[in-house]
């Protein structure tokens, strides 16, 4: 398949990028990347991202363990999507976006989480978009956007207590890899939990449709990460569907005009929150209390949390 040349007005958006600082305006740069440019493949990559880490058995185990997944798939989906797009629309500084991390740190404060398991998660965050758009983007990622994601995850890892973060994309890639030699293993969690969160990907199909989407989004992962899923290696002809159809979608993309409209500024509608969006405030969307779990993921401090949201603490408008 020959891409179509990009024309000028096409790439009117980046040029008005390279001319940012990515250290200083790295939170401008992520927000017009994310929200304007590729608001469809940063949210198909996150979720892949997502998926990956359910390859280590810490990590499936404990959310086996509260049962988040199991009893509610797609609002634990979309409450990470609020949480996460207030990140990335307002800044991880901003009013909502200290919210959000005090609600993300809360959550996290409930239960044993490993430095590496963390680690992992933010990696994941950051390395995934670049392999999905470097594959699939309608133009490659520049630097300046690379640095500015990589530049916001690591902010944010810093203020949910994340150590010894990576310098930079490199040894960022080289922990990733790290860590999925030595952690990435088969394990019933790991499957049981993807199995919940892939469905909540294609639960918006026609019910004919979704075993074709779910072969399609299995057939996105990569061998390692597919295997400790627990799943068999796709057909030929499912990894050739998916292929095809992404790059038919770059080639549409890279036809159309500049987007207009911010997809923080203009969500989808979510399932698990009837009515509109900012009818919420950010607390809305935090998991409401600790459930109890065995050894090695309970905390002997546990009872000892506040589980009651912050008088206020509430972003009036959200992403």
């Amino acid at each position: 398949m020959v891409d179509i040349p990009l024309t000028r007005r096409r790439l009117a958006r980046l040029a008005s990028i390279q001319r940012l600082d990515p250290v200083r305006d790295h939170g401008r740069i992520y927000r017009m990347s994310s929200g304007l440019e590729f608001p469809w493949e940063y949210l198909k990559a996150l979720e892949l991202a997502n998926l990956r880490t359910f390859a280590a058995p810490s990590v499936s185990g404990l959310l086996a363990a509260t049962g988040q997944y199991a009893r509610a798939a797609r609002r634990r989906y979309e409450s990470t999507l609020v949480l996460m797009g207030a990140l990335g629309n307002y800044g991880y500084d901003s009013p909502e976006g200290r919210e959000a991390l005090r609600l993300i740190n809360r959550m996290h404060r409930w239960y044993h989480i490993s430095q590496p398991d963390l680690l992992y998660t933010l990696a994941s965050f950051v390395l995934q978009p670049f392999v999905f758009l470097d594959a699939y983007g309608w133009r490659p990622l520049s630097a300046q956007e690379r640095h500015a994601a990589f530049l916001h995850y690591r902010h944010i890892g810093r203020r949910i207590g994340i150590k010894d973060s990576p310098d930079d994309i490199d040894g960022m890639k080289a922990f990733a890899e790290d860590y999925e030699r030595r952690y990435f293993r088969r394990h019933p969690a790991n499957h049981a939990v993807a199995e919940q969160a892939i469905s909540v990907f294609y639960d918006r199909l026609p019910r004919l449709l979704r075993p074709a989407a779910r072969e399609l989004v299995i057939s996105l992962l990569d061998d390692r990460a597919r295997h400790a899923l627990g799943y068999d290696p796709p057909a030929r002809s499912v990894r050739r569907a998916a292929h095809s159809a992404l790059l038919l979608r770059r080639q549409v993309q890279r036809q159309l005009p500049p987007r207009a409209r911010s997809y923080y500024d203009h969500p989808p509608r979510l399932r698990a929150y009837p009515g509109d969006l900012h009818d919420y405030v950010l607390a809305d969307f935090a998991v409401p209390h600790p459930t109890p779990v065995p050894p090695p993921w309970r905390k002997a401090d546990r009872h000892r949390l506040s589980h009651r949201p912050r008088a206020g603490g509430g972003a009036r408008d959200l992403p």
